[in-house]
């Protein structure tokens, strides 16, 4: 019997030998041809770029990497750097890299679980209030666009950086710092939307990780929702009216002054883990979110007189640097 498929996957260096001749033989003999779409993957060489062959030495059991690092980080790795037209130089250091993305998401979602974020039956993401709330809604309608498209264009190792981008620099190094004090606060309609939205945005992470990191994604969807698998669960969609252009431009000035505000902190030699006295003058429409402002950045409430100062656009911030500076 003759089975034919829509795609095939293989590498380029049996094109000719292989793919022309099924090509050539189906259309011959079956009147038809067996797949439309060819997908022609990279080659794994080893860091430098050589063939791997066992009388190099070079080779890398995938078998030991899955026992070392994790079967979901080694197919994260080849799927990040799987280019079109590019070979795949493979290294234990990058395994090792999307191993501790694993541990990242891994952390972030074990944060928002004690903090009690869970799913909400009917949360309308189209009726949240808080400006950081609704910007990471944004984000995230636009990284399932970016993620999809990608895959659709056989692009996986687009569609995997996108998702690390969203995981990693978006949803862990900003919106989780800047919730903390929401989430850790008093009890009331902030901290209840705050949870629905983390815990929202987090089912929509394992749903575009899932392709990626199968096993850790799944393991995470069935402890928080305890439901069906989210193997069989529905790609996520997107929406446009979800994306505030006035909430991404609120958070953005607060990425601005928070990151000016580190590196100040660093150029005068200050470190990550002590407080500094400092005013934060001029916020404007910043207000509500000081309290994260002075969390993410260990300011301290001013007690004497400041000795320095920085703008950020009309937002003036005067530091006491009276023993935090040699």
């Amino acid at each position: 019997a003759f089975y034919p498929t829509t795609l095939l996957v293989t590498g380029f260096d049996i094109i000719f030998f292989w793919v022309a001749r099924m090509m050539m033989m189906g259309d011959h003999f079956m009147k038809k041809e067996p797949f439309h779409t060819v997908y022609i993957h990279a080659l794994v060489r080893d860091e430098k770029g050589a063939k791997m062959s066992k009388s190099k030495g070079n080779v890398i059991d995938p078998l030991d990497l899955i026992d070392t690092y994790g079967a979901d980080a080694l197919r994260f790795t080849l799927s990040a750097m799987a280019a079109q037209g590019r070979d795949i130089k493979l290294a234990t250091s990058r395994v090792e890299g999307y191993r501790n993305f694993a541990t990242k998401l891994w952390n972030a979602s074990r944060f928002a679980e004690m903090n009690g974020c869970a799913r909400v039956a009917g949360f309308a993401p189209e009726k949240v209030t808080l400006d950081v709330n609704r910007w990471i809604l944004g984000e995230a309608q636009k990284a399932v666009a970016d993620v999809s498209g990608a895959i659709e264009a056989y692009r996986f190792n687009d569609a995997a950086n996108h998702t690390y981008r969203f995981v990693w620099n978006i949803f862990c190094d900003w919106y989780v710092e800047l919730t903390k004090p929401i989430l850790q606060g008093e009890d009331g309609a902030s901290k209840d939307e705050t949870r629905a939205t983390t815990a929202f945005v987090i089912d929509v992470i394992l749903k575009m990780l899932h392709p990626f990191m199968p096993f850790l994604t799944e393991e995470l969807w069935c402890t928080f929702t305890g439901g069906e698998p989210l193997v069989t669960s529905i790609w996520p969609k997107t929406d446009p009216s979800n994306r505030d252009e006035n909430s991404k431009a609120i958070v953005a000035q607060l990425q601005e002054l928070i990151t000016e505000i580190r590196r100040f902190r660093n150029d005068q030699g200050i470190k990550t883990t002590a407080k500094v006295s400092a005013n934060l003058n001029n916020l404007g429409e910043l207000a509500p979110y000081e309290n994260s402002i002075r969390t993410v950045c260990r300011l301290e409430p001013l007690n004497g007189n400041a000795s320095a100062q920085i703008e950020v656009g009309k937002i003036k911030v005067d530091f006491d640097l009276t023993g935090a500076v040699d």
